[in-house]
């Protein structure tokens, strides 16, 4: 039964159709509004604006739900990979055994990168910023693989994206190398993905590497979950670029440098960093939970809390099982992570926390997560970017399938009204 809403302005009244979402959710399709009245609506950063309608990801941020697919990230991070969960997003279905073996294998057999493009790594200064390399050298692969970047051929398609997977995780190892004067170290094709990264992240040629397995298994948890997030800053930028019929490549680049931004990608960072502030004014965690409570007081508390999920975040009920394991395991004395424990346990049993639904969120535990694998706080964002890719990819190949319209926001001009030249000597 088709329902419509009706907007009536000057005592015109217009029939706008009501669309429901499989998981019930309501819109307003105003795609005819203008056409038919002149009028356009404003909705300022696209807060209560649905661009698109999709397949790939469901969030209902009041009950704290995140589904991938129709499957929920708590199963998803019980019994898959990031590899499947790539999968998933990409293909929209659950793989076989064989097609995740052969998914599996083109991952391992493309990581290395060209030879001339290692070489791109001499040329950044060596406190270059490792996400403008992430962003640069995924721009640059499309120098390198010309003849199959054809968003209208299938083939193309498909070894474009096994490419891009691969090789972003060589990219960002080599660029961490870059910043503290290292060798590069070549892939590894008898390990797996989260392996492999942490191989060529950390090793060195003139020693064995061991590879512990609760690292590799957080890390694999972390990606699963950045996989994908919705219709976010980074996603809606990747589909924005793709609707010009831009290659893929380029279209990642540009979610890279969407995720950049502090208030997209940087959250967990930000959360080291107030960690950091925290111990250099003597390490006193109970002085900023008191500054958190002060209205007066300009101090926020980072990590805790999300613009999307009012109730809490299902990530950070997964991730804090997998941080304490982590952090259990490997031991590690470090002052700001018992700052950060001393915070959780306030915010999880403290009523003002409580009461606002303050609880800390996945960018919390990844920041320690991250921390505590040896990973330094520049290069935060870089892993984010690692997960976050193949639901970028999704996003960008479901709207290369559908109906192709190119992006084109409108707005309200609220500058001058028309006014006449004047000549500079009169000015």
């Amino acid at each position: 039964m088709s329902r419509n809403a009706t907007l009536t302005i000057d005592g015109q009244s217009y029939e706008l159709p009501v669309v429901e979402g499989t998981e019930h959710e309501l819109a307003i399709d105003i795609s005819e509004l203008r056409a038919t009245s002149g009028l356009i609506t404003l909705d300022e950063g696209y807060g209560n604006t649905g661009s698109c309608e999709s397949t790939i990801t469901f969030i209902n941020g009041e009950a704290g739900i995140l589904h991938y697919r129709g499957y929920s990230i708590e199963d998803l991070c019980a019994h898959s990979s990031f590899t499947e969960v790539s999968y998933l997003l990409i293909y929209g279905e659950l793989p076989k055994r064989a097609e995740l073996d052969d998914f599996e294998s083109d991952l391992t057999r493309h990581t290395m990168l060209q030879e001339d493009m290692r070489h791109f790594f001499d040329a950044y200064p060596r406190d270059a910023h490792p996400m403008a390399i992430l962003a640069a050298m995924t721009a640059s692969l499309s120098t390198f693989y010309q003849n199959a970047i054809n968003a209208g051929h299938p083939e193309h398609v498909n070894l474009t994206i096994r490419r891009l997977i691969a090789k972003i995780a060589t990219i960002a190892a080599y660029s961490y190398k870059k910043s503290v004067g290292q060798p590069t170290i070549y892939p590894d094709n008898s390990l797996d993905f989260c392996c492999n990264f942490l191989k060529m992240m950390f090793s060195v040629p003139c020693e064995p590497y061991e590879i512990k397995p609760t690292v590799s298994h957080a890390l694999d948890q972390l990606l699963i979950l950045h996989a994908d997030h919705e219709q976010n800053c980074s996603a809606s930028t990747v589909r924005m670029v793709g609707s010009s019929q831009a290659n893929l490549y380029a279209c990642i680049s540009a979610g890279i440098s969407a995720l950049w931004g502090p208030l997209h990608g940087g959250a967990n960072q930000k959360v080291i960093e107030m960690l950091q502030r925290i111990y250099d004014d003597g390490g006193d965690a109970s002085k900023y939970i008191a500054k958190a409570k002060d209205k007066k007081d300009s101090f926020r508390l980072m990590g805790f809390g999300h613009r999307v999920y009012k109730n809490f975040d299902p990530r950070a009920n997964i991730i804090k099982k997998s941080s304490d394991a982590l952090l259990k395991e490997l031991g590690i004395d470090d002052p700001l992570l018992e700052i950060a424990a001393k915070l959780e346990e306030t915010a999880l049993n403290d009523e003002y926390f409580i009461e606002r639904k303050l609880f800390p969120n996945v960018d919390f535990y990844s920041g320690i997560m991250y921390r505590a694998i040896g990973i330094p706080t520049d290069m935060f964002t870089v892993i984010f970017a690692m997960g976050r890719l193949p639901g970028w990819i999704a996003q960008w190949k479901e709207m290369t399938e559908g109906a192709g319209r190119i992006y084109r926001p409108r707005q309200i001009y609220i500058g001058a009204t028309p006014r006449s030249y004047e000549p500079i000597q009169k000015r």
